[in-house]
């Protein structure tokens, strides 16, 4: 077994045995541990109370040195989700800096993250989106200009 699936499979069993409130994980398939099916259980008091948003997460062969992918299966309005699905938050991108995004490799990916840090990180950005590259521009522009509108369309979404 690589070190990578290693490495993953440790986490698996920890995030089972030990389950973190807000999200839940299953391997895909018990004998691939690099595609991992996550449900993020919407956060009590957000717009995404009472929702239950399916999605994947996939890990490269040379985990944890790169980053996995974090994809919704379902629509999910967001200012920093792809219209396909794709997650863009700053810990998934590859490590070191970019200057032309401006994220410094302090806050991109790199090897301490563990797939329980990436969770918690998702869950928080759900409630509290990064509009200042959005992903999504209609969704980011609709979220600083008309909350409301925002929130009443997120909330229509589960």
């Amino acid at each position: 077994m690589s070190s990578a699936a290693n490495i993953l499979l440790k986490q698996f069993k920890e995030l089972t045995s030990n389950p973190v409130p807000g999200f839940t994980v299953a391997l895909r398939d018990e004998d691939n541990v690099f595609e991992w099916d996550v449900g993020i259980i919407g956060a009590p008091n957000t717009i995404y109370e009472g929702g239950y948003f399916k999605a994947t997460l996939k890990f490269p062969n040379d985990y944890p040195f790169n980053p996995p992918t974090f994809k919704f299966n379902n629509e999910f309005f967001h200012p920093n989700v792809y219209i396909d699905g794709r997650l863009c938050i700053s810990i998934l991108h590859p490590p070191g800096d970019d200057p032309t995004s401006g994220e410094t490799a302090a806050e991109r990916w790199n090897p301490t993250q563990s797939v329980e840090s990436i969770l918690i990180s998702i869950v928080s950005l759900m409630s509290d989106p990064n509009c200042s590259s959005p992903a999504n521009v209609d969704a980011g522009v609709m979220y600083r200009l008309d909350r409301e509108a925002y929130n009443s369309l997120v909330r229509c979404e589960y």
